[in-house]
C-alpha cells in the first residue's frame, strides 16, 4: 500500500527544502523526494569553495531554512542542520518516473517500482541535469567538459570558456590565478549575470588576468596533431576569425528544462519554443490543480526567490493569503501613476493590453515591472526626439502616442495606441532615434532599459518574434512605404530573413542575380567594385539604409559587391516583396528609380577618382565603420599649426583629447587619435561606476564619477582614452593679458609655472580623459572651430561618399 501525504516535493534545492521547512514548521504532512544521495545537487557541483550570492538584496528571504551569502560549503552545511533541526521528512536516491492522477489524489511512481500518494504536488526538480552542450565541430573531443570541481587541480593550464552567465564567471574568476583564462561572450556585455560577478569580470578583465573576446562565437574545435592534451578553437570575433590553442574548454551555456516528463505530468506550455516556461497562476500552480511548480523550472534561478517561492507555496496549499516578497516595491512604483492602482490590476492591464508581453508569466510581469519605470505624460509631450541617442524601449499601457518618422514631412505621422510598443530601432541597431515621439492623450507608458529588454530577447523566443516582425514592418514603412497598409508591411515581413554577417563576410558579389534588397539593421556595409583588377569601394552603409535596389531595378544583376565592415545584421528582403511595394506605391517607384540615378551618378564619380574609393577602404580598415562621428584632417589644407590641439586642451582645462600628429594617414586624409563615439562603444561597456554616458546627441563622455580604473583606456581598441591628473585651473584670459598671471593659451612649457603642470607623481589619483565634441561648449567642437584653413572636419561615415565627391 502507498505512503500518503498531504504535501509532496520533488526536488530538494534550495525551493524544494524551503517548502519542507515550511510543511515541517507547520505541521503537515509531506515528503520531500531527491534523486540525488544529497541535497541541493546543483551546488553541491559547484566549484569548490565558490561564493553563492543572496539575491536579489532588496528582498526579505522568507524561509525556515537559513539561507546567507558566503561559501558553497558552510551554506551547504548549514541547510543540513536546518533540515535536521526542522525535522523535515526527506527521502534520498528516489527518482521520480511519473507523476499520475488529480489533486487530492495523486500517485508518483519511483524508479525503484514504488509509488507514493498526495494530495499535492510541488515540482521543484531546477534545469542543472539537462546542460546544453556546444553544437559545433569537434564538440564531442573529451577536453571539452561541462561542469567545473575544483579549480585548485587546473595549474598553468590555457583554458577556453563559453558562456556569459553566472556560471562561466565565477568559473573564470576561480581559474584565473593559476591558469590563463579566455572567456567567449557571445554579447558586447554580461547582461544576464548578477552585478557582483560582473563587476568582479571587468576587473579581472582590466587586470589583464582574464581575455574577454566579446561579440564573438566558437566556430569549431579540432585536434592538435601529436598532441593529446591540447586542442585548437577557432572563433569568429567581429574583427575576423581567431584561434586559441587551450588544454580545456569548458562550456557553461545554461540548461535546457526537462519539458518532456513535465508535459507528462500534463502541464502545459504557451509555445512550442525549447525555452518556454510552463505557464503558472500568482500561487504558482500550474493548469492541472495541486501541481504547483517554482524555482528555476518555473522561471525563477535565483536561490532567495526560489526559497521565497518555496515558503510562499505551502502558504497558498494551505488556503493562506500571502503578499509577494516585492509587492511593497511594485506598489510604490503604482502609486507613482494618477490611478494609483494596485500591483494585480496593473499587471492584469499589461497582460490584457500589451500582445508583447503575452508570453510572460505573471512572475516575469513582476520582475520586468521591477526593473522598468511608469510614466503619465502629458498631451504633447516629447517622450524623444528625433537623433537622440537614448536607447530604452517603451510600452503603452494606455492612451496614444504620435511618431514623426519622415524629417522632411513632420505632418506623417503614425499613430501608435494602447498595447503597441516603440524604440526597438535605436534598442536594436545602437543608432540615434529615427523618429520623434509625442504623447497623445491619457498616455501611460512602461519605460525598459536597455539591459532588461536584451535579457527578455534573450530568454523569450515569443518577445524577439514580436519585436523583429515589428522591427522589419517600421523599417519598411520607414525607408520604402510609409503609406502601405500595416496588412501588407506584416504579410511582407513574415517572408523577410533576419540575416548576421561577420567583419569581411561577403553580402553578395558583382555580377551576382539580383534576388534580394538588404536594409542594414545593425553595423555598416561596404560596397565596392573591381576597377583592373583592384577594388575600389564605392560607398559606405550604416545602420538604416539599404543595399541591393539598383540590381533589382536594373536588369537582374548585381552593380557591386558589398560585404561587411564590422559585425552586421541586415532584413533580407526579396525581389518579388520589393517589387510588391513598388506596384502598390507609384511614388515609391519615382523616388527609387530617382535614387538609382543618382547612384549611377556616384558610382562613376568615384570610378572616375579612384583615391576616394581607396580612402573609404583605408578608413574603414581604420574602424570608421562602427563610428558615428570622426576627427578626420585634410592634409593638403593643413599647415600644422596645432590650434586644434591648443584648443581642445584649452577647452578641458589644459588636457588634450586630441593628437592630432599621431593615427594613421593615406593620400590626404588623416586619421587623428581622438574619439570615434562609436555606435556600441567599447569604453561604455566595463565601467564598473557606470561612468560612461552617451548625451541625447550622441557625444560619448566620462562623467565625474570617474574612479580611474583605466578599464576604458585598456577596452578602447582606437587608443583615443589617456589616464590624466587633474591640472590646476588657469587663469582668465584677461587675467593674463592684463597682469602676465599664469602660463598662456596654447603654452605647454611650465617651467615657469610649476603649480599649472599635471602631477607627475605616480600615485597620484588619476581619471580617464576623452573627446565630449566639447557637448558643453556652444558653438560644438574646437578642434573644428579653432582651424584657420578648414582643414578639421568632424563628419559622420554615412557622409563620407559626399565629402569625397568632389575630389
Amino acid at each position: 500500500m502507498a505512503e500518503n501525504f498531504t504535501i509532496a516535493i520533488i526536488g530538494a534545492g534550495p525551493g524544494g527544502i524551503s517548502a519542507a521547512g515550511r510543511a515541517a514548521q507547520e505541521g503537515v504532512s509531506h515528503i520531500l523526494l531527491e534523486s540525488a544521495p544529497h541535497i541541493a545537487n546543483t551546488i553541491q557541483q559547484y566549484q569548490k569553495g565558490k561564493h553563492v550570492m543572496a539575491e536579489p538584496n532588496i528582498l526579505p528571504l522568507r524561509s525556515a531554512i537559513r539561507f546567507d551569502a558566503g561559501k558553497r560549503e558552510s551554506v551547504l552545511d548549514a541547510w543540513n542542520q536546518d533540515l535536521r533541526s526542522t525535522k523535515i521528512n526527506i527521502r534520498y536516491d528516489s527518482e521520480v518516473n511519473a507523476i499520475k492522477g488529480h489533486k487530492g489524489n495523486f500517485s508518483i511512481q519511483l524508479k525503484d517500482g514504488t509509488s507514493i500518494s498526495a494530495e499535492q504536488i510541488v515540482l521543484a526538480i531546477g534545469l542543472q541535469g539537462n546542460l546544453r552542450r556546444l553544437e559545433i565541430a569537434g564538440a564531442e573531443h573529451p577536453l571539452v567538459q561541462y561542469t567545473l570541481d575544483d579549480p585548485e587541480a587546473y595549474q598553468d593550464k590555457q583554458i577556453v570558456i563559453v558562456g556569459a552567465g553566472d556560471a562561466a564567471i565565477e568559473n573564470a574568476l576561480a581559474l584565473a590565478d593559476n591558469n590563463t583564462v579566455y572567456l567567449i561572450n557571445r554579447r558586447d556585455e554580461f547582461a544576464r549575470a548578477k552585478e557582483m560577478n560582473r563587476v568582479a569580470v571587468l576587473e579581472a578583465i582590466e587586470a589583464g588576468k582574464i581575455e574577454c573576446f566579446y561579440s564573438s562565437i566558437p566556430e569549431s574545435i579540432h585536434p592538435i596533431k601529436g598532441s593529446n592534451t591540447k586542442v585548437s578553437m577557432t572563433i569568429a570575433t567581429t574583427s575576423g576569425e581567431a584561434a586559441v590553442v587551450c588544454d580545456h574548454i569548458i562550456g557553461r551555456l545554461g540548461a535546457i528544462p526537462p519539458r518532456q516528463f513535465v508535459e507528462a505530468c500534463g502541464v502545459e506550455f504557451p509555445t512550442t519554443d525549447a525555452n518556454a516556461i510552463p505557464e503558472l497562476t500568482e500561487r504558482y500552480e500550474t493548469n492541472v490543480p495541486g501541481l504547483y511548480i517554482i524555482g528555476a523550472l518555473g522561471g525563477y534561478p535565483l536561490i532567495k526567490q526560489c526559497m521565497n517561492q518555496g515558503y510562499e507555496v505551502v502558504e497558498y496549499i494551505l488556503g493562506r493569503e500571502v503578499e509577494p516578497a516585492d509587492e511593497p516595491l511594485l506598489q510604490a512604483k503604482c502609486d507613482e501613476l494618477p490611478s494609483k492602482p494596485r500591483v494585480a490590476e496593473l499587471l492584469e492591464q499589461i497582460r490584457e493590453f500589451l500582445p508583447l508581453l503575452h508570453g510572460l508569466t505573471t512572475l516575469q510581469l513582476r520582475e520586468l515591472l521591477l526593473d522598468s519605470s511608469l510614466h503619465s505624460v502629458a498631451p504633447d509631450e516629447i517622450i524623444f526626439e528625433r537623433n537622440d541617442y537614448t536607447n530604452s524601449f517603451y510600452s503603452v499601457i494606455d492612451g496614444s502616442v504620435r511618431v514623426a518618422t519622415d524629417k522632411q514631412n513632420e505632418d506623417q505621422i503614425i499613430d501608435l495606441g494602447k498595447g503597441q510598443f516603440f524604440g526597438e530601432m535605436s534598442l536594436i541597431s545602437g543608432r540615434r532615434r529615427s523618429a520623434t515621439v509625442t504623447a497623445g492623450d491619457n498616455c501611460i507608458l512602461l519605460e525598459t532599459p536597455r539591459s532588461t529588454m536584451n535579457k527578455l530577447i534573450n530568454s523569450v523566443e515569443s518577445v524577439k518574434r514580436a519585436i523583429d516582425e515589428t522591427f522589419i514592418v517600421r523599417a519598411l514603412q520607414v525607408s520604402f512605404a510609409p503609406d502601405a497598409s500595416l496588412d501588407l508591411l506584416h504579410e511582407i515581413a513574415r517572408d523577410c530573413e533576419i540575416c548576421e554577417y561577420k567583419a569581411g563576410d561577403i553580402v553578395f558579389n558583382e555580377g551576382d542575380a539580383a534576388e534580394s534588397l538588404h536594409l542594414v539593421r545593425r553595423g555598416s556595409l561596404m560596397v565596392s567594385r573591381i576597377f583592373s583588377d583592384r577594388e575600389v569601394v564605392l560607398s559606405y552603409v550604416p545602420a538604416g539604409n539599404y543595399v541591393g535596389e539598383m540590381g533589382l531595378l536594373g536588369g537582374g544583376k548585381r552593380f557591386a559587391a558589398v560585404k561587411a565592415a564590422i559585425l552586421t545584421e541586415t532584413i533580407k528582403l526579396s525581389a518579388d516583396a520589393f517589387q510588391l511595394l513598388l506596384l502598390q506605391n507609384s511614388a515609391l517607384r519615382n523616388k527609387m528609380e530617382s535614387e538609382y540615378k543618382q547612384r549611377l551618378a556616384q558610382n562613376i564619380v568615384m570610378q572616375q577618382q579612384p583615391g576616394g574609393g581607396d580612402i573609404i577602404s583605408f578608413l574603414m580598415r581604420q574602424g570608421v565603420g562602427e563610428a558615428t562621428d570622426v576627427l578626420l584632417i585634410d592634409e593638403s589644407l593643413c599647415i600644422r599649426c596645432n590650434n586644434c590641439e591648443i584648443a581642445c586642451a584649452e577647452t578641458h582645462a589644459g588636457a588634450s583629447r586630441l593628437k592630432r600628429e599621431a593615427g594613421p594617414t593615406y593620400a590626404y586624409i588623416h586619421v587623428p587619435t581622438s574619439c570615434r563615439h562609436c555606435e556600441h562603444p567599447h569604453c561604455m561597456k566595463d565601467c564598473p561606476p557606470d561612468a560612461i554616458h552617451r548625451a541625447a546627441d550622441g557625444e560619448v563622455y566620462i562623467a565625474d564619477n570617474c574612479i580611474g580604473c583605466g578599464n576604458c583606456e585598456k577596452n578602447c581598441p582606437y587608443g583615443v582614452i589617456q589616464m590624466a591628473t587633474t591640472q590646476p585651473k588657469k587663469p582668465g584670459l584677461l587675467r593674463w593679458l592684463l597682469f602676465g598671471h599664469g602660463p598662456g593659451p596654447g603654452q605647454i612649457d611650465l617651467t615657469r609655472y610649476p603649480k599649472y603642470a599635471a602631477s607627475d607623481n605616480r600615485d597620484a589619483a588619476k581619471r580617464a580623459v576623452k573627446c565630449d565634441m566639447c557637448k558643453d561648449v556652444k558653438g560644438g567642437p574646437a578642434c573644428v572651430h579653432a582651424c584657420p584653413t578648414g582643414a578639421a572636419l568632424r563628419i559622420n561615415p554615412a557622409e563620407l561618399s559626399a565629402y569625397l565627391d568632389p575630389y
